[in-house]
């Protein structure tokens, strides 16, 4: 429901219950909507944000996209992607009262990319996604989006309005592209013309009738670094991806054993894959965030894999929390750092660390500890042989 209590209100009971909040934009008949719409895009730089645009939300080319992605089954175990129906690509549907979009990002990238690239090459160390570095970024969003919207009552009054920051059935990137924050490139990351791609995405869904920005065109071009670069070939077609191949998801979303045949693949990376930023050329124009909060954490940047699998659940807990990676759950975390153990040289560090968890009870981390100790295992046959 629209957070706020509104000037005249219709309670509608749904079939689970809920009740929505719904508003008469005649409210707002005295209020100079281009004059605060341009308050609104100053108050978002003001509270950190890089951008801010207005979208409407006829969202029905994307939702034939959303819909045709979901048919090739390309979601994997994401049931949640098919699980509200219309409401994710209807922002009217899922807040009853919405007429536009207030779309936000903030730039999160914590070292020059040059840096996150090198670390791919030191098969020693652990790569984690560099959006996963810091605190959790659901967190930092919302609370400035949330300071947004008092600023907007201060100015016009109670209106119907929601915060979201990766938190519901929202088609953000669809919604930032046509608030002209950017455009959807190839990887399906969006992307920004003098920014690049490193930043995160929020919005607020409001009654409030806002003049609209212009949609970004598409600026790929020619261009198939990322399609090329993907380490196991997950962008299937330009603009389409398919997550049962990609490490994020198989890192982060899945919780099924990897599939061998995407071990080799995954190196070192321990928590999501950053390989389509990293080598996509609009990303020389990336701007290093100035938040604090989006810093490395407990050497999380420049970690040794075998100091990652040394830790116990309750440092864990302690070391993931107000982060990202907290969702993954302990098993998955050492799931992952088994399988880049057995992409690392062969080393007695390397190999003790793995055989400490080698009768792990839990069958998800021993099956991914035995696989790697069978890689070094083949590497010391190879090395014999030679």
């Amino acid at each position: 429901m629209f957070v706020g209590r509104l000037r005249i209100v219709m309670i509608i009971l749904s079939a689970n219950q809920e009740l929505t909040l719904t508003s008469i934009h005649d409210q707002y008949v005295n209020t100079d909507m281009a004059a605060l719409r341009d308050e609104i895009v100053d108050w978002c730089r003001e509270l950190g944000f890089q951008q801010a645009g207005i979208s409407d939300i006829d969202l029905a080319t994307a939702e034939t996209r959303l819909n045709d992605w979901l048919a090739e089954r390309f979601h994997g175990s994401m049931h949640y992607m098919e699980r509200h129906g219309s409401k994710r690509s209807r922002p009217e549907e899922l807040v009853p009262g919405t007429v536009r979009v207030i779309s936000v990002r903030m730039d999160y990238l914590p070292e020059p990319q040059t840096k996150a690239a090198q670390l791919l090459d030191h098969d020693s160390r652990a790569y984690v996604s560099r959006y996963a570095l810091g605190r959790d970024y659901h967190k930092v969003m919302r609370g400035r989006l949330r300071a947004l919207t008092r600023r907007i009552e201060e100015r016009v009054g109670e209106f119907g309005y929601r915060v979201f920051v990766d938190s519901a059935p929202v088609l953000e990137k669809a919604i930032a592209e046509k608030a002209g924050l950017g455009w959807v490139g190839k990887h399906t990351n969006l992307i920004n013309r003098s920014e690049g791609s490193w930043f995160f995405l929020g919005e607020l869904y409001t009654d409030l009738p806002l003049p609209v920005d212009e949609a970004e065109e598409t600026h790929c071009g020619s261009c198939t670094a990322c399609i090329d670069v993907c380490p196991t070939n997950a962008i299937v077609a330009p603009y389409s991806l398919d997550a049962r191949r990609c490490i994020s998801y198989l890192t982060i979303e899945s919780k099924e054993p990897i599939p061998i045949e995407f071990r080799k693949a995954i190196g070192n990376r321990i928590y999501g894959c950053d390989d389509c930023q990293l080598f996509c050329p609009w990303n020389k124009f990336a701007k290093l965030s100035t938040e604090a909060d989006f810093a490395a954490r407990h050497d999380l940047d420049k970690a040794q894999l075998t100091d990652l699998f040394a830790w116990d659940e309750d440092t864990w807990l302690k070391r993931t929390e107000g982060s990202a990676i907290r969702r993954i759950g302990y098993p998955q975390w050492l799931r992952n750092l088994a399988v880049a153990l057995g992409n690392a040289k062969t080393t007695p560090e390397v190999v003790a660390a793995l055989k400490s968890r080698q009768h792990s009870e839990t069958e998800l981390v021993a099956e991914h500890v035995n696989w790697a100790l069978a890689q070094h295992n083949e590497k010391n046959m190879e090395t014999d042989n030679v």
